[in-house]
């Protein structure tokens, strides 16, 4: 059976300096806390910086990701004074969060004769449905170094069937943040951050959202 339920979305700080890289690390682990909340899993690809990750690909994935994706997109607000630059007057950092809609054939197709599985003892979503066999599986791309880790099957024969699905998932929505990028779409997105209108926002260092 082919997963139908997931969600792409594009984290990025844009073009803004490297406190809006430690805000998209804050972001995507706010990310994983709520999804497992509730009862999703994260498929997750960061690029990473010398400060955090510049921007990241998250595919999320169950039956609540629509709502899950719709709660993020648009700008995100950290108001935290400056850790790298400590006489810095500037407070405010912004993320964009945008939705992402993966090509039909993407560039990348995932054979499993590609991918190294290795297993591992861990709860479902959110903690639920504790593994009692190493059933959970942790799956890499080598071509791509794309990993996604599953635990929501009751079988490990499952979890390596979803974690093909989740590969490919990842992939294509890559690919179309790639695709963007080739038709200038993704600088666009990064100028599109509406600084004064924020869909959330949070604060300080444990990055405590705001009401």
């Amino acid at each position: 059976m082919i997963e139908q339920n997931h969600h792409a979305l594009l984290v990025t700080a844009g073009k803004g300096p490297a406190e809006c890289s430690q805000a998209v690390g804050h972001i995507l682990a706010r990310m994983q806390a709520e999804a497992a909340l509730a009862g999703l899993s994260l498929s997750v690809h960061r690029g990473e910086g010398e400060h955090g990750p510049a921007s990241a690909v998250v595919v999320a994935h169950g039956s609540g990701a629509a709502r899950f994706a719709a709660d993020w997109v648009g700008t995100i607000r950290w108001r935290m004074q400056s850790q790298i630059r400590r006489h810095h007057k500037r407070s405010n950092w912004f993320v964009g969060v945008f939705a992402l809609e993966p090509q039909a054939e993407g560039d990348v197709r995932i054979a499993k004769a590609d991918v190294v599985f290795s297993t591992l003892r861990a709860g479902g979503p959110g903690g639920q449905h504790q593994n009692t066999t190493d059933s959970a599986v942790r799956a890499v791309h080598s071509p791509t170094g794309l990993t996604v880790t599953v635990r929501d099957g009751r079988s490990q024969h499952r979890n390596k069937a979803l974690a093909l699905e989740r590969l490919q998932s990842l992939a294509d929505a890559q690919g179309a943040a790639a695709a963007e990028a080739r038709k200038s779409g993704l600088h666009k997105m990064h100028h599109a951050l509406e600084r004064g209108n924020p869909v959330r926002k949070f604060t300080v260092a444990d990055f405590r959202e705001e009401s």
